[in-house]
Order: C-alpha cells, then structure tokens, then sequence
C-alpha cells in the first residue's frame, strides 16, 4: 500500500428501509461531487418513529478520500 494522505468529511444518509441503504445513498450521492472516497466510519445511528413503526433511519458516517497529487 502506498503512503497516501486522506481528507474527511461528515454526512448524514437517510432511509425507510434500512441502515445499509443510508449508508449506501450518503456514499453514492457524495461520489458524485467527492473524488477518491476511500473509506467510512460510522458515526452515529439513530431514526424516526411514526404510529409505533421505524419510518426512517439516519445514519452518520464519516468518508475518507484520498488527495489529489
């Protein structure tokens, strides 16, 4: 593995279904302005709850992107 240097930043992603799809649309829609994403950590899980029923998980994840040389 090459010495590399790594830039983070925070996002929240969000969905009815389940934490994996948050994680997953957070990531997905990052891509599209963030290069070289790298890695995630997850920060914080936590979600909504209607009439007794999860509607929507958050989750907090912190992505690491590689910078560009």
């Amino acid at each position: 593995m090459s010495e590399h240097v790594y830039k983070h930043l925070e996002l929240t992603g969000s969905s009815k279904t389940s934490t994996d799809d948050a994680i997953r649309r957070a990531i997905e829609r990052a891509s599209q302005t963030v290069r070289n994403i790298k890695w995630f950590c997850v920060q914080d899980v936590r979600g909504h709850v209607e009439d007794g029923q999860v509607a929507h998980w958050q989750v907090t994840i912190k992505v690491g992107f590689t910078l560009e040389e």
